[in-house]
């Protein structure tokens, strides 16, 4: 099962400007995360870039010297654009695999990459596959910075959303702060694996009500009636880096702490 890793990374950030250049262990962010992607299965891994200094930053240990940087447009506006991309620019056919890894996941298990690519070459009527992780503590399941995910018995996705789903109504007799109800609840864990057709699909389409209401990208593919996968995550993914404080605790982490 042939399949391809793409990481979107652009140098703007808004909390964390230069984000995938910042130092972890004396190497930048996104080369921690181009390491993990190539500790997978896959069988090429790029960086989708708008940036010179993030294209001179990474390298695959695999192919000392060979680039692996596709420069892209800075006004595309996500990074799914940027993986459609580099879709096109590489040439892909519309039944190749591609696994959008994030640029801001450093400690990204790389089983987790292989598991979403497995993940949909085995369900020949999903365009996109994901990973979910149980929700642990009622905190995570009222975050509303923690994306939940429902999902159907045969494994699609129902809906993706912040608020806390799915509700326990009896859970919750005098409110929303009186909830204590959360088992069986899903995180959603931000790693997509595509077939390029559905790919290109997605990113021609508008962006949907639903997805500008949650400000949540999937679900303008599950508006139009595309099938996400998803599955529990074999191996639970330690937090990505969003904030100043992420970072000193990934540098924490790093260094053994």
């Amino acid at each position: 099962m042939p399949f391809h890793v793409v990481i979107p990374a652009r140098y703007a950030s808004t909390r964390l400007p230069g984000k995938p250049l910042l130092e972890i262990a004396g190497r930048p962010m996104i080369q921690h995360v181009v390491e993990r992607a190539c500790a997978s299965g896959a069988h090429e891994v790029l960086v989708a870039t708008d940036d010179a200094r993030i294209a001179a930053a990474v390298q695959d240990p695999r192919r000392p010297g060979v680039p692996i940087a596709v420069m892209t447009d800075a006004a595309l506006p996500s990074g799914t654009d940027r993986v459609a991309a580099v879709a096109q620019a590489r040439g892909w056919s519309d039944a190749t695999l591609v696994v959008n890894v994030q640029g801001d996941e450093p400690f990204l298990p790389e089983a987790l990459i292989d598991q979403a690519a497995a993940l949909l070459d085995r369900d020949a009527a999903a365009g996109i596959a994901t990973l979910a992780t149980p929700v642990t503590s009622l905190e995570e399941f009222l975050d509303t910075n923690a994306v939940k995910v429902v999902v159907s018995r045969d494994g699609a996705a129902l809906y993706f959303s912040r608020a806390p789903i799915p509700w326990t109504r009896e859970g919750a007799p005098a409110g929303l702060p009186s909830q204590r109800e959360f088992g069986g609840a899903l995180r959603h864990v931000g790693l997509y694996a595509y077939r390029v057709g559905v790919l290109r699909q997605v990113t021609r389409l508008p962006p949907s009500a639903l997805e500008q209401c949650e400000k949540l990208e999937q679900l303008r593919a599950l508006e139009h009636g595309i099938r996400i996968a998803v599955a529990e995550c074999i191996e639970r993914p330690a937090p990505g880096v969003d904030t100043p404080e992420d970072l000193e605790r990934a540098r924490t982490r790093a260094a053994g702490g």
